[in-house]
């Protein structure tokens, strides 16, 4: 399968002491919940798994706080089969009667495997961040929908040194200035900035690595892919060897309306899980609207997961309060088009439609669907119009 993450920096910072002592080694089987009363949300009772099991596109941060932020006390984390943190799953302080557990996906894996193709090759898996893009170029090969949008903006951005690229103020200056451009390969902003001529295909190297090395050893003459709710933030203080600002534009705001981290589920989940969607969608609302209002406990659980795991991806502290002051800055998260947090519009998603099929009309590699509609990508049907920022 292609790699459609696009994630930026592979290593940063260092693990809080808290998570050091909290999670030395994974647990054994979970047994989180069993002693716990439940609240005024039943999730068992409306017909949801023991154990909600929910796919992420990469290693814990704090742009999954909304899922993290389920998690319940004394949490058990396994890193032998697979990464994953395991907990009551709770709403608002409270018990719902199952488990949650929220297990790293995509490039989190040996295998690479996207969380579309990991609801179709394992049977537990109930739940799973899909790109609306990736909806699209998968609609025939792992056809998802989508029930609740995190995400108002893509953080996936590029980003340039400002101090030596001076009259570079958006992405479309750096097709102009001819700009070579470091990102992982398999992305499909990349094939439409370059197919829409706003990018040449012959200044995209999909060499990136993750690492820095290459952008700092430039001395700012090259731009590369990240995050907005992190690189900035490392490059500048995480970074000795660079230690300066970055300026950079959001792949949204140069013309992708691209819906991230869409938590999505196979089509005929929407029939068989109706009743657990329309108890677990509103929890995952408010869950989103408390993390944002105070994220401090559960960025502990985050950095605890992650250093649970013992991998290559290392994040700090200071990286997830940034990311969060960024998301709520800059809108990355927000109510969108209305006063409601994580449906979609509906206008946005045709645009993005649009965009795929048309960009992928000629390519017999793709198994796009010929006839997608918004319908076929999102549904609302379980969202509750009471709850927004």
């Amino acid at each position: 399968m292609r790699i459609t993450r696009t994630r930026g920096l592979v290593a940063v910072g260092l693990a809080s002491a808290l998570a050091l002592t909290a999670c030395a080694a994974p647990a054994a089987e979970p047994d989180a919940g069993t002693d716990l009363e439940i609240g005024a949300i039943d999730l068992a009772a409306a017909g949801c798994p023991a154990t909600v099991k929910i796919a992420t596109d990469w290693f814990p941060e704090a742009e999954h706080g909304h899922l993290y932020e389920l998690v319940g006390p004394d949490p058990t984390f396994e890193a032998s089969n697979e990464y994953s943190v395991t907990g009551p799953l709770m709403a608002s302080g409270e018990y719902t009667g199952v488990d949650v557990t929220i297990v790293s996906g995509g490039s989190a894996r040996p295998d690479f495997l996207q969380p579309d193709g990991m609801l179709y090759a394992e049977e537990d898996i109930l739940l799973g961040y899909v790109g609306n893009d990736e909806a699209v170029v998968h609609s025939n090969t792992f056809p998802t929908i989508g029930i609740f949008a995190p995400l108002e903006k893509d953080p996936q951005m590029i980003m340039w040194d400002p101090a030596t690229l001076t009259d570079v103020e958006s992405i479309a200056d750096l097709g102009a200035a001819g700009t070579s451009i470091r990102v992982f390969p398999g992305g499909y902003y990349i094939d439409y900035f370059t197919s829409s001529g706003v990018l040449s295909a012959d200044q995209i190297d999909s060499t990136y690595d993750g690492a820095p090395d290459v952008f700092v050893a430039s001395g700012g003459t090259i731009a590369q892919q990240g995050f907005a709710s992190a690189e900035p933030y490392i490059y500048e203080n995480e970074i000795s060897a660079w230690g300066k600002p970055v300026a950079y534009e959001l792949i949204n705001d140069a013309g992708y309306p691209k819906y991230a981290a869409v938590v999505s589920t196979k089509p005929e989940n929407v029939t068989e899980y109706a009743d657990c969607f329309a108890a677990l969608v509103p929890v995952l609302q408010q869950a989103e609207v408390e993390y944002y209002a105070d994220p401090t406990e559960t960025n502990e659980v985050i950095l605890a997961a992650v250093d649970a795991y013992a991998t290559f991806w290392v994040y700090s502290a200071a990286v997830a309060e940034y990311s969060v002051e960024t998301q709520l800055g800059i809108g990355l998260v927000s109510n969108g088009h209305d006063d409601i947090v994580g449906n979609v519009d509906p206008e946005r998603v045709q645009s993005l439609i649009d965009i795929a099929t048309g960009m992928y009309a000629d390519d017999a590699e793709k198994d796009i669907r010929t006839d997608l509609t918004v319908e076929d990508l999102f549904t609302d049907q379980f969202i509750d119009p009471s709850i927004g920022f």
